[in-house]
């Protein structure tokens, strides 16, 4: 879908928020390992997994201690599930709150609401209890997403852009909560969960969206064209298989060669209408680990410094899953007439691409 030839969409306001739990990755690891298979995962291997991810520091839902009692219970699905709807709505409140007071915009002026994760589940949704407890209307459109993951901060980008086209006037909410903390198997040695245990955080965020005809002189980012792919022969690569223990992680090692045969030719093809790569002056990758940043890198033969920021919010925070990328958006410089291109990767394997220009 394209939003080429379309009055644009513009991004007002983008407010990332983090847990105050925060622990550095070794202290993670001595706790986990005991965890992860029934005689215990050996603590120097999982040390060697955790520091190959280039995590230093990451933000959990809960503290530390409390996670050994937690993820052990006959009920742990329940139990953790019951953990997300709590943490998860006063996340998302504070991302939210701080959004549409960065915009200048109060909860009444919010026509649509998107709201995505891939790390908890219920009905009602957090999108409906959070409306309420914000002060949204009782008209707001909602759209709460379920299986998109780590791809979903720039797809909501996408479709929010999409409802704004048909509705000028308006103004959307996007937000997304991952507690991946709350997805940990015990008792589980598998490599994918080993890995799984020292990339993922926790975090949240918020963004605004306007409709051109709302966005007056309001500096941000205007959404000037987007895409999205579905890569072949790859649905087995990344996801989840969810079962009686809760989310069991599916994370191939054969990802990143996935994302090198396709991701170079996609984006290329995707930017030919708007001067090439080299007419990209900042590039918003989701930071899924370090083979995909290089993946990527290598794909689109950026230089090293391309994806500082991406590398900077592993680093500080692990993958965030759906939020990540936009925790990186967050930190990107706001200068006026530069474009910035977002890209994001998820389970299907799928990828979503936004060009932004500054205004």
């Amino acid at each position: 879908m394209s939003s080429s030839g379309r009055s644009r969409a513009r991004v007002v306001a983008v407010e990332p928020v983090l847990p105050a739990h925060r622990h550095s990755q070794d202290d993670i690891a001595d706790v986990l390992a005991p965890l992860l298979s029934a005689s215990g995962a050996s603590p120097a291997l999982l040390h060697r997994l955790h520091a190959a991810t280039g995590v230093r520091t990451r933000h959990l839902a809960l503290p530390l201690e409390a996670y050994p009692a937690l993820v052990t219970r006959p009920d742990a699905f329940d139990a953790t599930n019951a953990v997300f709807a709590d943490v998860a709505l006063d996340l998302a409140e504070r991302a939210v709150k701080g959004a549409l007071t960065s915009a200048g915009l109060d909860p009444a002026d919010v026509d649509v609401l998107l709201f995505t994760t891939v790390t908890g589940v219920g009905a009602p949704s957090v999108d409906a209890v959070l409306a309420q407890r914000v002060g949204l209307r009782p008209d707001v459109v909602r759209w709460p997403g379920f299986g998109l993951g780590c791809v979903a901060g720039a797809a909501g980008l996408a479709r929010l852009e999409e409802f704004l086209a048909g509705r000028p006037g308006a103004v959307g909410l996007l937000v997304s909560v991952e507690l991946c903390s709350l997805t940990l198997q015990a008792g589980d040695p598998s490599v994918a969960n080993l890995v799984a245990s020292g990339l993922f955080g926790d975090g949240a965020s918020a963004v605004v969206l306007t409709g051109a005809e709302r966005a007056g002189t309001a500096p941000g980012w205007d959404v000037v064209d987007h895409t999205s792919r579905l890569l072949p022969d790859s649905a087995d690569a990344l996801g989840w298989r969810v079962g009686t223990s809760g989310f069991r992680i599916v994370l191939s090692a054969g990802l990143p060669q996935v994302l090198a045969r396709h991701v170079g030719g996609d984006v290329r093809d995707f930017l030919t209408a708007h001067g090439g790569p080299d007419a990209v002056d900042r590039w918003v990758v989701h930071p899924g680990g370090p083979k995909v940043l290089d993946a990527v890198a290598d794909a689109l033969e950026l230089p090293e410094a391309a994806l500082e920021l991406s590398w900077d919010v592993l680093r500080r925070t692990g993958n965030l899953s759906s939020s990540a990328v936009l925790h990186v958006l967050a930190d990107t410089p706001h200068v006026p007439g530069e474009r910035v291109l977002v890209l994001a990767v998820g389970p299907g394997v799928s990828t979503e691409t936004v060009l932004l220009e500054a205004v």
